[in-house]
């Protein structure tokens, strides 16, 4: 048996989404820009996969742009905001995805803005107070990038008031929601977002496909140059069948958008139940209660038996992510732990869970960690 609790790094493909993938495949090849009958149906394909996710997030077609991913599409944004819109100063938090924080690196390195940090707290979360001074200190042109929830530890940030925050100081706020588009209601209507960036693979979607929406207000211009596609936004031949699969599983993500998050957070709650029924000194890391509801990320006493505990657990059937950062064969807590003041010595495993879980794989997970773990009840 192997159990699959590793969603926050990718989720698998629904089978309504090969299904309508393996469609377009089949029948829909002409190339987008082509103006022959083939040609019209794959640019009718992407316009109706714009009006849907456009739709489901309360924004206008105009405003969402195709991509590879979350990755490429905060790089959009970071690198436009500086280049096209006269930002010189950019404001995160040091537990950002690497993605973010290599590129601010990047940007700090050539002298083209300057970065500041904002405090987390021993759950993650950001000093809101903080913002709001360093905004106050200065007029310069200030973009805000600070992710919807964290990747390792499911801590949340409250969108709406940074949005707030942002729009009464005049500075433009950008999110990195990939853990949350198709997990949580995104209204851009109630949040002022200057842009914002999805993964399709995060929500039961194909690799490769992404998008990013950027505020009719802020015009960047092309990081990708080419043949002008996207609105001359980002050039290149568009993926047809991952913007297929990714409209599909956006689609099924808002329609059972409640019933999985309710489900889903069942499953989590047990596995917490278990853990403290089960083992002795389990921590949580984050904030659980209000945090992403799939995400939980337990921190284990040290040991020679937690040293080795994500090999067991693989060896055992189970995939789980590490709260550890490895290189050249040595483990240091990563960077979202080392700032949330994780002890040295104990041992992290992020659990991730999605609607396609159940109660009986959390049992085999505990039926296993049992023997990996000397600290059973």
């Amino acid at each position: 048996m192997r159990v699959y609790f590793d969603n926050a790094s990718t989720t698998p493909l629904l089978p309504e989404v090969k299904e309508a993938m393996h469609d377009v495949v089949d029948n829909i090849y002409g190339n987008p820009s082509s103006i022959h009958e083939l040609g019209r149906r794959s640019r009718i394909l992407i316009e109706d996969a714009r009006t849907l996710i456009a739709t489901g997030l309360k924004a206008s077609t105009g405003e969402i742009f195709f991509t590879s991913g979350a990755t490429e599409s905060n790089n959009m944004a970071l690198r436009g905001a500086v280049r096209d819109l006269g930002v010189k100063r950019i404001i995160s938090s040091p537990t950002e995805h690497h993605c973010i924080l290599h590129c601010l690196e990047y940007i700090e390195k050539m002298g083209l803005a300057e970065i500041q940090y904002l405090d987390v707290d021993n759950k993650g979360h950001i000093d809101y107070d903080q913002l709001e001074g360093l905004l106050d200190q200065s007029d310069t042109k200030t973009l805000v990038s600070l992710m919807h929830a964290n990747n390792e530890i499911g801590t949340i940030h409250d969108i709406e008031r940074i949005s707030h925050i942002c729009l009464n100081r005049s500075a433009l706020f950008h999110c990195d929601t990939a853990q949350t588009v198709g997990k949580l209601a995104l209204d851009l209507n109630a949040n002022r977002l200057s842009f914002m960036s999805g993964s399709a693979h995060k929500f039961f979607g194909p690799k490769g496909a992404g998008f990013i929406y950027v505020n009719s207000d802020n015009i960047i211009k092309a990081l990708i140059h080419g043949g002008d596609q996207e609105r001359g936004m980002r050039s290149g031949t568009e993926n047809i069948y991952g913007i297929a699969g990714m409209a599909k599983a956006f689609e099924l993500s808002q329609s059972e958008l409640k019933h999985r998050h309710e489900y889903t957070k069942g499953i989590r709650d047990y596995l917490m139940q278990r853990l403290e029924e089960s083992l002795q000194d389990i921590q949580f890391n984050g904030d659980p209660e209000n945090g992403l509801y799939n995400i939980l990320s337990v921190s284990f006493p040290a040991s020679d038996k937690a040293e080795m505990l994500m090999m067991n657990l693989d060896i055992a059937g189970v995939c789980a992510s590490s709260g550890s950062a490895c290189s050249s064969g040595v483990e240091n807590d990563s960077h979202v732990l080392q700032h949330i003041g994780h002890k040295p010595g104990r041992k992290t495993v992020r659990f991730s869970f999605s609607h396609l879980n159940s109660k009986e794989e959390i049992d085999f997970l505990i039926n296993h960690l049992g023997k990996l773990s000397p600290l059973s009840s």
